[in-house]
């Protein structure tokens, strides 16, 4: 019997991950979008991957320039999750960020920056998974911004508590 969405998404919901902000510049254009299906893949060579949405501007853009940004974020970044979560297109003009080896935005305040060549894209289900080899990455130290149980937390909740 499969599972139902309702089951899966309340699963789902009890797995606390790390948000990112994927970039990518593309012929003058700038679109980035919050995900937390990122991990991490191999060490050598060092990869990870993305799941986007097949639909998704972002990952047309990704697909066809062949590179991109993830940006992690820090615990104070919540309204720039919040930003890049929403449909449409998201003007860069009110968001700090300068231009990665690539020319992929890379966020101001971010925790790190992992900048990536496509080099392997699976196809699943509604999303596609882009495997990225990483070019540049950088991190910095403070709390991350976390995303559990449907909420933004921070970790410093559990740790006072």
């Amino acid at each position: 019997m499969p599972v139902g969405a309702k089951d899966y998404k309340q699963a789902l919901r009890k797995f606390a991950s790390g948000i990112t902000v994927v970039t990518v510049a593309h012929d003058e254009e700038f679109h980035g979008m919050t995900a937390t299906s990122f991990a991490s893949v191999s060490l050598h060579p060092p990869l990870v991957s993305v799941s986007l949405e097949k639909k998704s501007r972002t990952r047309a853009l990704v697909l066809d320039k062949r590179t991109f940004a993830a940006n992690i974020l820090a615990a104070d970044q919540e309204d720039i999750s919040r930003w890049f979560a929403s449909p449409g297109k998201k003007p860069f003009d009110r968001i700090r960020y300068r231009s990665g080896l690539h020319g992929d935005p890379l966020l101001d305040g971010a925790l790190s920056h992992i900048e990536c060549r496509v080099v392997q894209v699976l196809e699943s289900g509604d999303h596609d998974v882009v495997i990225g080899e990483v070019d540049a990455c950088n991190g910095r130290d403070a709390p991350p911004l976390v995303y559990f149980d449907r909420s933004y937390r921070r970790l410093e909740e559990w740790a006072a508590g």
